[in-house]
């Protein structure tokens, strides 16, 4: 049964914050083209924006999560100029920086194989689940293309010595071997993935909302900078900045009383009523 453009990307947001982005193109291995990376972009666009979500679940449905690229958007365009070609490559590009840079939490679900493209959607991910019949692979110099867009992402993840090694060898590793490199933060039994990414949404759904968006800047504004009067001012500041906020102050407060914070009540409030 084919499954109509429309349909190859799915959106489901719960009553407690959590967006779940689910690839459903399974009887292409969820390869993504031109048409899947537009609706991606805009879905990911749309969810930086809103304030009701807190964490967001990138999955796929069927035996794999990706395939990366499709061939035949592949062989489509290497019919076409180098300009045609560019901004093709910008689409993508695009897609993959804006959920990288997503201010929510992302956690990336993998079932099962995950190839070229779909290892950079893995990578611009905050937290990789995985099951251990999960598989990677970095397929594009079989092609004789690279892997380019994705490349400071993977870079990111994985580092700089196993990138040189993957990028050239286009070695198909298992989801123990991603974990080793820093690809994958969790490896599980398959039939335990759904219930790790649960308890992974349960541990992030008990902190500050606003706080967790703050860290995840955090991470990228001091990342690789010189610790020099600058930035010591800057971290500074930013914690006296937090200390003060509405979320600061009800959580510190909540700690010393001894009981949940607001955020935490609210949640507990919305499960009680499912």
């Amino acid at each position: 049964m084919s499954v109509n453009n429309a349909n190859k990307v799915l959106f489901h947001l719960n009553d407690l914050g959590v967006a779940t982005v689910t690839l459903n193109n399974s009887e292409k291995h969820n390869a993504f083209d031109d048409i899947i990376i537009n609706k991606l972009t805009s879905l990911f666009k749309e969810i930086s924006t809103r304030d009701d979500i807190h964490v967001m679940v990138l999955a796929a449905a069927g035996k794999n999560f990706s395939a990366g690229a499709d061939l035949g958007w592949m062989k489509r365009m290497a019919g076409f100029s180098f300009e045609e070609n560019l901004k093709d490559a910008n689409t993508l590009a695009k897609m993959l920086e804006t959920l990288n840079f997503m201010p929510q939490t992302t956690i990336a679900k993998i079932q099962g194989a995950t190839f070229g493209g779909a290892v950079g959607l893995a990578s611009c991910c905050d937290i990789v689940v995985a099951s251990n019949q999960a598989s990677f692979c970095l397929s594009e110099v079989k092609l004789g293309l690279i892997p380019a867009t994705i490349s400071p992402y993977v870079v990111n993840a994985i580092g700089l010595k196993a990138a040189r090694r993957y990028f050239q060898t286009a070695e198909r590793f298992t989801a123990e071997r991603a974990y080793q490199v820093g690809l994958v933060d969790e490896v599980v039994a398959a039939d335990e993935l759904s219930t790790a990414v649960k308890n992974m949404l349960n541990s992030l759904l008990k902190n500050s909302p606003a706080a967790m968006k703050l860290a995840k800047k955090l991470a990228f504004d001091v990342a690789y900078r010189t610790i020099d009067e600058t930035l010591l001012n800057d971290t500074s500041a930013r914690i006296a900045s937090s200390r003060v906020s509405i979320e600061g102050q009800e959580g510190l407060s909540a700690f010393f009383e001894k009981r949940n914070p607001s955020w935490q009540v609210a949640q507990s409030n919305v499960k009680s009523k499912g």
